[in-house]
C-alpha cells in the first residue's frame, strides 16, 4: 500500500498559484569548487518548478551551497565557489528558459546584509514574463539566515524573504537545519510542501515501517555522526550490515583490535552497540576486510586481505580502508541480503577513490534481489553508486523498486527521530503553513 502524507502537511496541489509570485526553497547544494558535482538533486525538483509555472505561478527559486559561515570567525565568505551561477547556467541550457540573479553587495567579511529594493525591477520582469524565473544568490551569504533564531538580523532575512512573493513552497527535504529560509518563513507567507517533498516522505515511511525481512546497511566515515541514527536503525531492522569506518570502529570494540585513525573515544562508544548486539544478534559481519599500509592507493605488496575470524585481542592494524569482495560470496551474506524485502543503503564501504572494491559488489549484489526494495541515502552513496556502477544505475533511475534519497543526513536524522514530521522545516509547514492569501 502506498504510504499516504500526514494531512495536516499543507501540499503544493492545494495552493492557489494563479498569477502568484512563488518563492521556492530548493536543495541544489551540489557545487563544490564552482562545479556541478551531480545534478541529481537539481533534476528532482524540476517537476515542482513545472508545476508552478504549468498553474500560473511565477517562480523565485533558492538554495544553500556549501558552508560559506566560518562559525568560529563569524564571517563570510562570499565568491565563486559557493555561486549559484553553475545551477542557474545548468537550468537555463536544460529547460531552456532565461533566468535572472540579482546582485546584492557584500559588505566585507560580513556577507550581504538583506535584500535591497534593487530586486523590484526583476520582480516586475517575472511578473511580466520577460524572464522566466529569478533566483537569488546562495542564502547562506546573506548573515541573516544562519542568525541566531529569533535574532532582529535573522527575523527582517525572514521578512525580506516574504516581501518577494505570495507563496511559499518548500521542496528542500535534504535542508532539515532549522534557518531563516526553511523555517521562519512560514510565519509570514502561506507555505506548502513540494512534490519532492512530498516524495521523500513517502519513501521514508518505507524505511520506518518496512516490508520485512528489512536489511540495512549503514558505513561512514566518522563514527560519532551516526551514534543516534545507527542506534535507532538497529532497533528497526531484522539485520544490519556495517561499513567503512562504522565497521572499523565496531571491529574494535568487539574484538578488542586497534586499528590505524580509529579513535579510543569512538571505541568506547562502539560498545554500546557490541553490547546490544550480543543479546539481540542483528549484525551480520562481513567477513572478510582490506588493509593496507597507506591511504596513498592499492599498493601491490602493501595491501592485502584479512579474514574477520582470525582477530586476536590485542591486534594492531594498519588502515583498513575497504569491504573486501569475497565477503560478499559468503553464502550467510549473499542468503541475506537475496531474501530481504527491504533494503536500506545509507553507505560507502571503502575509502574513495583507491578502495571501491566493496561498494562496487554490494550494490551488485542488491540488484540480484530484483523484488526487493531498495532505497539509497544521498550524498556520497549515490555519488558512489553512479560512479562505480554506471549501466546499472542508469538503468535502475526510473525503477519503482529502486529509490534514491537526495538528503541522506535528513533520511537519519528523520529515522533517529522516528518520523520526518519532527524536522523542523517540515514541523513548520504543518504549524504555520496552508494559509491562502
Amino acid at each position: 500500500m502506498e504510504p499516504i502524507i500526514d494531512p495536516t502537511l499543507p501540499l503544493i496541489q492545494n495552493a492557489d498559484l494563479e498569477n502568484k509570485v512563488v518563492l521556492v526553497r530548493v536543495d541544489h547544494n551540489v557545487v563544490k569548487k564552482g562545479i556541478i558535482q551531480d545534478p541529481f538533486r537539481i533534476d528532482q525538483t524540476i517537476g515542482t518548478i513545472f508545476n508552478i509555472v504549468a498553474r500560473g505561478g511565477r517562480p523565485i527559486i533558492m538554495t544553500h551551497v556549501g558552508r560559506p559561515l566560518d562559525k568560529k570567525a563569524g564571517t563570510i565568505k562570499v565568491d565563486s565557489s559557493t555561486s549559484v551561477e553553475p545551477i542557474v547556467n545548468y537550468l537555463e541550457h536544460k529547460l531552456h528558459i532565461k533566468i535572472h540573479v540579482p546582485h546584492f553587495d557584500a559588505t566585507g567579511e560580513n556577507g550581504i546584509p538583506g535584500i535591497d529594493t534593487s530586486i523590484n525591477l526583476a520582480i516586475k520582469d517575472l511578473k511580466e514574463k520577460k524572464i522566466d524565473a529569478v533566483y537569488l544568490p546562495n542564502t547562506r551569504w546573506f548573515r541573516g539566515e544562519e542568525a541566531a533564531p529569533e535574532s532582529g538580523e535573522r527575523n527582517a532575512f525572514a521578512l525580506q524573504l516574504a516581501g518577494l512573493a505570495d507563496i511559499f513552497v518548500n521542496d528542500a527535504f535534504g535542508s532539515w537545519q532549522p534557518h531563516a529560509s526553511t523555517c521562519d518563513i512560514t510565519r509570514y507567507l502561506p507555505s506548502f510542501a513540494g512534490f519532492l517533498m512530498q516524495r521523500e516522505i513517502r519513501n521514508l515511511d518505507k524505511v520506518l515501517r518496512p516490508e520485512r525481512p528489512f536489511v540495512s546497511v549503514v558505513a561512514g566515515a566518522k563514527y560519532n555522526t551516526k551514534i543516534g541514527p545507527l542506534i535507532e536503525i538497529y532497533k528497526k531492522v531484522d539485520t544490519l550490515i556495517l561499513g567503512g569506518v562504522i565497521y572499523n570502529t565496531y571491529l574494535c570494540a568487539k574484538y578488542g583490535i586497534s586499528i590505524n585513525g580509529i579513535l579510543p573515544e569512538d571505541i568506547e562508544a562502539a560498545s554500546e552497540l557490541v553490547a546490544m548486539d550480543e543479546r539481540h544478534k542483528k549484525i551480520l559481519e562481513l567477513p572478510y576486510v582490506c588493509e593496507s599500509e597507506t591511504m596513498e592507493g592499492k599498493i601491490d605488496g602493501r595491501f592485502r586481505v584479512l579474514s574477520v575470524k582470525d582477530f586476536k585481542k590485542g591486534m594492531k592494524l594498519d588502515y583498513v580502508l575497504d569491504i573486501a569482495k569475497e565477503s560478499f560470496d559468503d553464502p550467510r551474506v549473499s542468503d541475506t541480503i537475496n531474501t530481504a524485502n527491504t533494503i536500506f543503503v545509507n553507505a560507502v564501504m571503502g575509502y574513495s577513490p583507491y578502495f571501491t572494491e566493496g561498494s562496487t559488489v554490494l550494490d551488485q549484489k542488491i540488484d540480484f534481489n530484483k523484488p526487493a526494495i531498495k532505497l539509497y541515502g544521498g550524498g556520497d552513496t549515490l555519488q558512489e553508486f553512479k560512479n562505480l556502477n554506471p549501466g546499472l544505475y542508469l538503468s535502475v533511475m526510473d525503477d519503482s523498486k529502486y529509490y534514491f534519497f537526495t538528503g541522506g543526513g535528513t533520511v537519519l536524522k528523520a529515522i533517529e527521530q522516528g518520523t520526518p514530521y519532527g524536522l523542523d522545516p517540515v514541523r513548520d509547514l504543518i504549524k504555520n503553513g496552508g494559509r491562502q492569501p
